[in-house]
């Protein structure tokens, strides 16, 4: 079963994986709007160029933030499908190790902390529009407040205004260098979406690590990681327990954009999509461009 949405909202759309979305939408003709803090990209911060590329003039480009859903709420009616596109990799405790702003075992033992507070009070219990309060003390973007909260009352506004498809741009795993509360957030946000909005079709996209030429920095990691993704898949995923997505088969940034929007036009897609089915959605995007 397939279907086209008019209008899709992305959230996060001036982002890396982001823009991409709103590029591969916009290239079949759909009404596109992205919401970001920053309203137009800086385009060359996700693209090898400063100016902007000829398909952004079909997207509509909003300024929101997601923490405060009355900035954005407006902004999905008359939507067909909305994507959260928006989180983070790394909290501000590690960030400061990394940068020598922070003593590397305060911040490493902060970072790794078991848990962290995300917004104050139950998301799906305030009213409408009202926004997320940070709950650390120091109003730190947290995993649980960027990663799991904002996404809920995201999907929780999309469901108030009938939106029929969500999309939660997850990931496909952990990391040994990462907190364990990057991936346990984006799990619990996306039971939450399936429990509490089983009328909306949701659908989370897990990928890997990502790369594009312009970021040339993640070309590289990506071939560094291609040989273990191999030998994982060669063993049937058994290091993915232990290694999460650093061996998982890193994909194009395209693909995945590619993939979510062909997603989003295919109504028989729900639930966790892996690196495979993202792989082959990208592939029925292309040929069905090639028609």
């Amino acid at each position: 079963m397939t279907s086209t949405p008019k209008k899709i909202v992305v959230c996060g759309g001036t982002g890396f994986l982001g823009s991409r979305i709103c590029r591969a939408a916009a290239a079949r003709n759909w009404t596109v709007l992205s919401l970001s803090r920053s309203g137009q990209p800086n385009w060359s911060t996700i693209t090898s160029s400063s100016t902007a590329p000829a398909w952004a003039s079909s997207v509509q480009w909003e300024k929101a933030d997601l923490l405060q859903p009355g900035s954005y709420s407006s902004h999905l009616d008359g939507a067909d499908a909305v994507v959260h596109s928006m989180g983070i990799l790394l909290e501000a405790d590690y960030k400061g190790v990394l940068t020598g702003k922070e003593s590397i075992w305060a911040g490493l033992q902060r970072a790794f902390s078991p848990r962290k507070e995300g917004a104050r009070g139950n998301p799906l219990e305030r009213k409408a529009g009202e926004g997320l309060e940070a709950g650390e003390g120091d109003g730190q973007a947290t995993y649980e407040l960027m990663n799991r909260d904002s996404a809920i009352a995201l999907a929780q506004e999309a469901a108030a205004k009938s939106v029929s498809s969500f999309v939660f741009v997850s990931a496909a795993g952990g990391a040994p260098i990462l907190p364990q509360r990057y991936i346990t957030t984006k799990r619990e946000a996306e039971s939450a979406i399936a429990k509490n909005f089983p009328a909306m079709r949701s659908v989370f996209i897990r990928p890997g690590f990502m790369y594009d030429a312009s970021r040339a920095f993640t070309v590289p990691l990506a071939y560094a990681t291609m040989p273990v993704a191999a030998v994982n898949w060669a063993v049937g995923g058994r290091l993915s327990p232990i290694a999460g997505a650093a061996v998982e088969k890193p994909l194009k940034a395209d693909v995945v954009a590619d993939a979510v929007v062909e997603a989003i036009a295919d109504g028989s897609v729900e639930g966790p999509v892996q690196t495979e089915q993202i792989e082959g959605l990208a592939t029925k995007a292309w040929r069905r461009g090639m028609l």
